[in-house]
């Protein structure tokens, strides 16, 4: 009996370990706190909360692109923030198990989409043409299309995208963040006129 207690706690211990390896992603959308979140809506604010956890993540540089897609076709790929190059060594890896990133972003007047990357000591800004159109959404794409994410692979992390319109008039956004895995080519599959597509790698 005690063998098999021991092989059971064996056995336990290895798949817990195995598990802690994993790379990890926790994702909270805008806020628990119902006026804050009218607040978001109401001024058309996209906050999303992220955290990576990993026992593997400590010392790992990372780094997040973007690929610009119109009409189908990706126009653009640059890189939104590179940890090597950040010019300050106590940030160009990840000093913990933990990582936590704050994405927030709008639409402005002049149709741009306006993105801030914040880490917990610094943050990045950035701007992207847009189409003038209000019905912009910013998805956390790794998690709802329930996509593999692992280190020292690149994965996609988010996509700002615009909704499928079907024949019937309706509109999703849905339908395309759920629908699989070849997320480059969803303006030839949905006919939607722009996107953003976001990547990241721990490495």
């Amino acid at each position: 009996m005690k063998k098999y207690i021991s092989i059971l706690m064996c056995l336990n211990f290895l798949i817990m370990n195995a598990q802690d390896k994993k790379l990890k992603m926790i994702s909270e959308y805008s806020s628990k706190n119902n006026e804050i979140r009218d607040i978001l809506q109401f001024e058309g604010i996209e906050y999303h909360k992220i955290k990576f956890t990993g026992t593997k993540l400590k010392n790992k540089s990372y780094k997040i692109t973007c690929k610009e897609i119109w009409n189908g076709k990706i126009i653009k790929d640059s890189i939104v923030f590179n940890s090597k190059s950040i010019g300050i060594k106590q940030f160009e890896t990840v000093n913990d198990t933990v990582l936590n990133l704050k994405v927030i972003s709008k639409l402005t007047h002049k149709n741009k989409l306006k993105m801030t990357f914040k880490f917990p000591r610094f943050a990045i800004n950035r701007e992207y043409d847009a189409i003038e159109s209000n019905e912009y959404s910013l998805r956390n794409i790794a998690q709802e299309s329930k996509l593999k994410i692992d280190y020292n692979k690149k994965f996609y992390l988010l996509a700002y995208i615009l909704p499928y319109e079907r024949k019937d008039g309706s509109k999703s956004w849905c339908e395309v963040g759920t629908s699989g895995k070849e997320i480059d080519k969803w303006g030839e599959k949905f006919g939607i006129k722009h996107y953003l597509l976001f990547e990241m790698k721990f490495e």
